[in-house]
């Protein structure tokens, strides 16, 4: 059987293909948690540095920020990639697979670091734009916020940019194709903990207990009401129990049970409207049995907004390099969620999606212990990161 052609890619990002398989291949064996990204920040900076680019550390603990100008142009733009891996035991079998047990890249941060990388390699060798581009490698995008945590380290104080753009692997889609949605692109993600506290006893005599189990139950099933009953029809929420934690023996009725939440909404308002209703009806059905309900809410990442004019920008520098077919005709938002969204909020730009792969080439999806970046796709990845930035800060005359 003949192997598949390669992916369109610039030839000079072609040229160092095998080295940029080798960089992703040996982070993904080195996979480092949230904040704890030293390996990997010490890997990118040493090569930003010694491409020629400024290299700052330590905006968000183990952010890595490398700064290239060429020309005269003060334009500016930001390039994001994320390097942290999640607390997952790989089960890939690939031979770069974790060293570390109980840690993976199961999200394919490894791939985004590597092609940022040989994007910037290529940029400084050429320098074939008008401005300043300034590359970000960021920490803890795995639900600790790093992208908020670099903003409040002062990163657009230190790095202004007029834009800013993020990309991100998708399993499922055609390998090296890209997705980009305008407006409302991925969901807001909040966390909650609802803490059901009624009266302990006998599970014999229920009389003389409060039963927070029964009570929790209820809240559970009533939860379910407020997507369907609160939410504007056509607009998307979504209120999942992933977890229901109470009591240890059968013939016992705790003092308390524990409920933990993941909540997902498009629109800014839906969001508020969430939370809003969770808190009033986990106290309204817990005070029917005579419990009560303490609600924790955790408001984490916002809506990720893509702006209008900032995907239109890169869809056609996909259309300009790959023709139409580069660029699938998708639309619909993704109900996952990215803490790039804080960028977003305070400058506009597009968080973009490339294709990992369809069926057994592109492997099975994010988070999962089985998965692995498709290191075909790097070149691609590379390559329009290096079209983005010459295009936006295109050279006059």
């Amino acid at each position: 059987m003949n192997a598949p052609l390669p992916l369109p890619a610039l030839d000079e990002i072609r040229a160092h293909e095998d080295e940029m398989v080798a960089i992703r291949r040996q982070i993904h064996a080195n996979p480092e948690l949230a904040y704890e990204e030293h390996a990997t920040a010490d890997l990118v900076a040493e090569r930003l540095q010694r491409w020629g680019y400024e290299v700052h550390r330590g905006l968000g603990k183990t952010g890595v920020v490398g700064t290239l100008k060429a020309g005269s142009s003060t334009r500016r733009i930001g390039l994001r990639a994320d390097m942290d891996a999640l607390p997952i035991v790989e089960t890939s079998g690939r031979a770069w697979s974790s060293k570390v047990l109980g840690k993976m890249h199961a999200c394919g941060h490894d791939g985004h670091t590597a092609m940022l990388l040989a994007a910037a390699r290529h940029l400084a060798a050429t320098r074939q734009f008008d401005g300043i581009v300034h590359l970000v490698f960021q920490p803890a995008e795995e639900g600790q916020a790093g992208a908020r945590k670099m903003l409040e380290d002062g990163f657009l104080d230190l790095f202004p940019c007029e834009a800013m753009f993020g990309m991100h692997n998708m399993p499922g889609k055609p390998e090296g194709k890209f997705v980009a949605v305008p407006g409302f692109a991925m969901a807001s993600s909040d966390s909650a903990i609802i803490k059901v506290r009624g009266k302990g006893g006998h599970g014999a005599m229920p009389q003389g207990a409060i039963d927070p189990v029964v009570a929790a139950s209820s809240i559970v099933m009533a939860l379910q009401t407020i997507v369907s009953r609160n939410v504007p029809p056509l607009e998307m929420g979504i209120i999942t129990v992933g977890a229901f934690h109470a009591g240890e023996a059968p013939n016992v009725i705790p003092d308390e049970a524990e409920l933990r939440l993941t909540i997902r909404a498009f629109n800014p308002q839906v969001r508020d409207l969430l939370q809003q209703r969770i808190t009033e009806v986990a106290q309204a059905q817990a005070g029917v049995y005579g419990a009560t309900a303490i609600v924790n809410y955790e408001r984490r990442y916002p809506v990720l907004q893509n702006d209008p004019a900032q995907t239109a920008f890169c869809q056609q520098v996909v259309r300009d390099w790959l023709g139409d077919d580069g660029m699938l005709d998708i639309s619909e938002p993704v109900t996952g969620s990215e803490d790039f969204a804080f960028f977003l909020e305070k400058v506009p730009g597009c968080y973009i999606f490339i294709g990992n792969g369809e069926g057994s080439e592109g492997g099975c999806m994010v988070h999962n212990p089985g998965y692995d970046f498709n290191d075909r796709v790097l070149p691609v990845g590379a390559s329009y990161w290096v079209r983005l930035a010459e295009t936006y800060l295109k050279k006059s005359g």
